[in-house]
């Protein structure tokens, strides 16, 4: 429980969500280039008449992927958690708290997506 009774506590709190926001970004975006390019390289080796083959690319870009969608769900409920613990006037009146949390869980919903869709293409 806070007992500073400061709204920076609470801005400090935002900030970090996010910053967590930034880097699951990141590491979506990193494994997406991953799996692209792991594609555009078994393109060029490929034979013509070979199937294409996804490689250990694809998996590490789908991983990078998903662990970006963890780190955005796990920094909705950190700092969930860390709101319970301050005071109502740590709070800004009006403010809106469930924004950055609504953003995050939308991040973390679209790299899901973006998982399924790049798993539905390779079986294809």
């Amino acid at each position: 429980m806070s007992a500073l009774h400061d709204p920076r506590v609470f801005f400090a709190a935002e900030r970090t969500l996010l910053a967590w926001t930034r880097t699951s970004l990141t590491l979506m975006a990193f494994g997406f280039v991953v799996e692209r390019f792991g594609l555009f390289v078994s393109m060029l080796l490929a034979q013509h008449n070979e199937s294409l083959q996804r490689g250990l690319s694809f998996w590490i870009g789908l991983s990078f992927i998903l662990l970006g969608s963890l780190a955005s769900v796990a920094a909705v409920v950190q700092y969930r958690r860390v709101l319970r613990t301050l005071q109502p006037e740590e709070v800004p009146g009006g403010y809106l708290i469930g924004l950055g949390p609504w953003i995050n869980l939308v991040v973390a919903a679209l790299g899901l997506a973006l998982t399924a869709y790049l798993f539905r293409g390779s079986l294809l």
